[in-house]
């Protein structure tokens, strides 16, 4: 009965409230929506000149280095005929014809004379002598009457008749080469398509990488030695005396590189400051070498790169609470145990990051180890230079800017291996 009744009774409608919840709630989470994509485009619009500014002067440059290290189109743009003529040639055989009569086309041809000349000078850098060589045939070729290509070619040099110079011709067919990266680490390619090593009065940049990681790991351990106990005691004394630390710390940054180093030249000669100082006191009886060697560049690379490892050790030593020592000490722990084992630890993040910074840019050194340094002091980047500004060889300077890189990549992997990265970027 009373179910019966319950069905006769009219079913409830919801209210209009009720119906407009559900599109309120709609209404406020598309609002929501639409303000967090309004945040977001600002966001990126903020950085966009930031992502700009490391796209054009960071991954770009970075890019080029990297494909002229690998870039080879000198001697296919200057001979194609005699690269096709030479496809099917093995290397070892006899010299098929047809490729002296493809380079007499080739120097024949309207090739510009810059670009014979850009291909002789890059065949020069595997066989000395080649550029001169290709500039005398292109000179004979052009003037002289027409007469069979070997005998020609030969006639004008018998150099043309040793395969060596025609294999030279033939490796450089790839638009893309291993030729630089391989002399960067003194090996060269070889006679059968392997690679060998370069002859013993050819082999230098390997023993440059060594010298220039030597020094730069031997500047950043001075740099830590001298760099804790200085921003310890700026951190711990505190007030007017410790900002004098902190103003003669960072001195070095308000000078030129240039006037740094020259101040050392004229300080450290054998007439300078400190040799008259020490025969003053009688000390020494004659002027020592400080300069123009590897004492007078150790000097001078500490004193300008200090202030890379003593800031990030202050920012970190700042955050450590002093009541973690003190309850070290609380404990029984003795002073050296409460350095070793709690100050230190603490302090790592700075240390690698002072270390990281320190031991680049030393890396990257060319006018202080120039100035100061002496003939043996000279590190991979001169070479660099030398490469890119004398000789106008960018693929080699280019190599040996990727040979850099690659040990800075692996120190950061080491270290962030030892340290990690989130520790000194401050992220942890």
């Amino acid at each position: 009965m009373a179910r019966a009744m319950t069905s006769d009774l009219p079913m409830r409608q919801p209210s209009g409230a009720a119906v407009a919840r559900p599109a309120r709630i709609s209404a406020l989470a598309a609002g929501f929506r639409a303000d967090k994509r309004r945040q977001t485009v600002i966001s990126i619009a903020l950085i966009g000149p930031l992502v700009a500014f490391i796209v054009f002067a960071f991954v770009l440059p970075l890019a080029t280095m990297l494909f002229y290290a690998i870039n080879n189109p000198e001697v296919r743009n200057a001979l194609p005929k005699t690269l096709v003529a030479l496809e099917t040639w093995d290397g070892h055989s006899a010299l098929p014809s047809s490729a002296y009569d493809a380079l007499v086309a080739d120097i024949k041809s309207d090739v510009p004379p810059n670009v014979l000349a850009e291909a002789g000078r890059r065949m020069n850098y595997e066989i000395t002598g080649f550029r001169s060589l290709l500039a005398k045939t292109v000179r004979t070729v052009r003037n002289a009457p027409v007469q069979p290509a070997e005998q020609q070619l030969v006639s004008i040099d018998a150099q043309w008749s040793d395969p060596s110079y025609w294999r030279v011709i033939k490796r450089n067919a790839s638009p893309l080469t291993a030729f630089y990266l391989l002399s960067a680490v003194d090996l060269r390619p070889g006679e059968d398509g392997g690679v060998t090593v370069a002859p013993a009065d050819e082999r230098l940049f390997i023993s440059t990488l060594l010298r220039t990681l030597t020094i730069s790991a031997c500047v950043t351990l001075i740099c830590v030695l001298l760099a804790y106990p200085i921003a310890n005691a700026i951190v711990s004394i505190g007030g007017r005396f410790s900002a004098i630390m902190l103003a003669c710390v960072l001195l070095p940054f308000w000078t030129s590189l240039l006037v740094r180093t020259s101040a050392w030249i004229v300080i450290l000669q054998k007439e300078g400051i400190v040799n008259r100082a020490l025969q003053a006191v009688g000390l020494t009886d004659a002027p020592l070498e400080l300069i123009f060697n590897r004492t007078g560049l150790y000097i001078a690379m500490v004193h300008i790169l200090l202030p890379f490892m003593v800031l990030p050790l202050i920012s970190v030593m700042k955050g450590i609470s002093p009541s973690y020592v003190k309850a070290s000490l609380s404990l029984g722990a003795g002073p050296v145990t409460t350095f070793l084992r709690v100050y230190l630890p603490l302090t790592l993040p700075g240390v690698g990051a002072g270390c990281l910074l320190t031991f680049i840019i030393s890396a990257g050194y060319y006018v202080t180890p120039t100035l100061v340094g002496g003939a043996s002091d000279q590190m991979l980047s001169y070479f660099i230079a030398f490469y890119a500004n004398t000789t106008i060889n960018w693929g080699m300077s280019a190599a040996l800017g990727v040979l850099l890189l690659s040990c800075i990549l692996a120190l950061y992997a080491i270290v962030g291996r030892i340290v990690g990265i989130d520790r000194i970027m401050g992220m942890e």
